[in-house]
Order: C-alpha cells, then structure tokens, then sequence
C-alpha cells in the first residue's frame, strides 16, 4: 500500500554539514555549545574548498530527495571559498532536481574583510538571479554595523535575512540587538534563549539542539509562524516532524501530531512550489498527522516535480548516479579531514 503527498521542505539546513559525518575528533573535548562551534564547526568550515562544497550539497540534496524533501533553506559558511560558493550549492542542487534557497552567513570573526566579502557573496548571487535570503552567522559573531549592512542589503534585495538566534546562551542578546531590525520576511533558526517577541518566521530545529544541549526552544509558546528544519543532520522531514512532536509533548502532554504536522506545511511559504510536487511513499497513511506521528521508516519510492519530471524512482534518484555522488562525496570528505 502507498500513499502521495507534496514534496517536503527542509526549512533550515547546512548542506555543507554532510561531508562531517565521521569526521576526526577535535584537539578539545567540546563542554559546551560555544565549544562545539569552536572545535568542530569553526574548524570544519574554514576548511571546505568549492569542490567540497559541491559534493557536500549534491549529497546533501540526494538524500533529501530520497527522503521526499524536494525544497531546501540552505546557510552556508566557507571563509575560504566564500566568492562563488552560492552558485556551487545552488548548481548541485539543481542537478539533483531539488530546490534550493540559498544564503551565505555573513560573520565578524574572520575580521571586517570577510564580513564585507560574504555580504557580496549575498548580493552578487541574488542580484544576478539566484535564489537566496541574506545570511547571517548569529548577532554574537558580527558588529552592529555588519547586522545593519546585511539587513539593510536584504531590504535593497527584495528578500528576507536568515540568521541563527539565541541558539545557546552566548547569544543571548539577539533579542535586543534585532529588535529594530527584524522583519515579517525574516528567518530567525532556533531561538531557544530568544527573551522576546522579533518579527518574523522560526525554523525550530529540535533534533539540533537536543544534540548540542543548548535546551528546548518552546516554539508552541511563540506568537511567530514556525518552519521545520534539521540544521545540516539530513533532511528528513518526517522523522523531524516525528522528533518535534515528541519533544512538546514531553512539555504539554494536550499538544497533538497536527501542530508539529502544520509547521512541516508552513514550509511552503518559502518554497511554494514544493506544494505541487508529488511525492510516494511505502506507507498509505503518510498524509495522516496521527499515523506519520507514530511509525518510523516510512520511505518515498517515486517524487515527481510539479513540471512532470520523475526525479525519483524505485527509491533511487534519476537524474545523477547515487553511488557516484557518495564516492565523490567520500573522496571529498577524506581531503577535507586531512585538512583538519
């Protein structure tokens, strides 16, 4: 028995994060989020060069597809590899047949120089007609002035700034700092410490900050529209959907599937499009909030995009060789480790 729904959407991804999978242990055993940031993904991402970070995404967009995510939220960060780098996402991404909204995480701790680079990265890309919302690391990594300059560009853009705040408690004044700043159009990724209302859309990540130990975001409690991301581990939408339900009803035991279901539809807004994907799945209740909720290990089989492409079928992506894309994401990924 099968069952259809509209293709997925990954609300907050780092497609970048797929190479880490098994990555060498860092110098320092991380004890908190700050650390975690410091010893592994700081390190990680000064390391990437364009030719990971094209392997990365393409396997990152592969299993999404697998997964019946057909629409993705990308950050991306390479202080290295920072010019051209959107196009190389979104360039994967399209030869897979998922789609991408791309954005590059403009921070200070690189220095003003690359801040200054990154915020071009945004603009060049979206300007020359790429798909993209202006990023931002997080408030604690960037002056005043860089926050102004990228909230400023995406108001000249057209487009809505996507920035992780409050994450850990490090960043918890995000809340006063983008007060003034924020708008409808933004997307504010995790707010777990976030001490008042901002304007805007949050893409609650919960799977993340379960792993990080940064605590639990509350997003039922928030007076903003909620998305469902994953924060680079995959882009499985059901499982996430799965976990978030889980996690409020560890909270508020009244809270049912169709809150955290409503939060995977909220996804749409961005990706409208996704909405008229076709996805099939080896379940026939996977339209159902109350089935998905509780049975692991539903797959899609076959996704067809709105324009009558088959991207997916019999469970394997048609457009690109799946086993290619792993060894050149494995050959990828050995380079990068030797660099760290």
């Amino acid at each position: 028995m099968t069952s259809t729904t509209p293709g997925l959407v990954c609300g907050h991804h780092h497609l970048y994060s797929s190479l880490a999978r098994g990555m060498p242990a860092p110098p320092l055993q991380p004890t908190n989020f700050l650390e975690i940031l410091q010893q592994v993904w700081w390190r990680l991402d000064i390391a990437l060069d364009l030719d990971m970070i094209y392997w990365s995404a393409k396997l990152g967009a592969v299993e999404a597809l697998m997964s019946g995510t057909t629409g993705i939220i990308d950050h991306h960060e390479s202080p290295n590899a920072i010019e051209g780098s959107l196009d190389v996402i979104a360039q994967a991404c399209s030869e897979v047949g998922v789609r991408v909204v791309c954005s590059y995480g403009v921070t200070d701790r690189q220095g003003v120089d690359a801040g200054q680079r990154g915020l071009e990265e945004n603009r060049r890309f979206i300007a020359s007609g790429g798909r993209g919302m202006v990023g931002v690391h997080a408030a604690f990594t960037c002056s005043d002035e860089l926050l102004e300059s990228a909230s400023g560009l995406a108001n000249d853009l057209g487009v809505g700034v996507h920035i992780h705040v409050a994450e850990g408690v490090d960043d918890i004044s995000a809340g006063a700092r983008l007060e003034k700043l924020a708008q409808d159009n933004w997307l504010l990724v995790h707010c777990v410490h976030l001490d008042r209302e901002l304007r805007g859309t949050i893409a609650h990540n919960p799977r993340s900050n379960m792993n990080n130990g940064v605590g639990y975001a509350y997003p039922s409690r928030r007076a903003n529209k909620i998305i469902l991301g994953t924060d680079g581990i995959g882009a499985d939408m059901l499982e996430e959907m799965r976990l978030a339900y889980v996690a409020y009803r560890s909270d508020e035991v009244t809270l049912s599937p169709d809150l955290a279901w409503s939060w995977l539809e909220n996804g749409y807004d961005f990706i409208p499009e996704c909405r008229d994907d076709q996805v099939t799945w080896n379940y026939d209740h996977s339209d159902s909030p109350w089935h998905v909720a509780f049975t692991p290990g539903i797959r899609a089989i076959n996704v067809r995009s709105s324009e009558g492409d088959e991207l997916l079928q019999d469970g394997l992506p048609t457009r690109v060789d799946l086993n290619e894309v792993r060894s050149k994401a494995s050959e990828a990924a050995i380079r990068l480790f030797a660099k760290l």
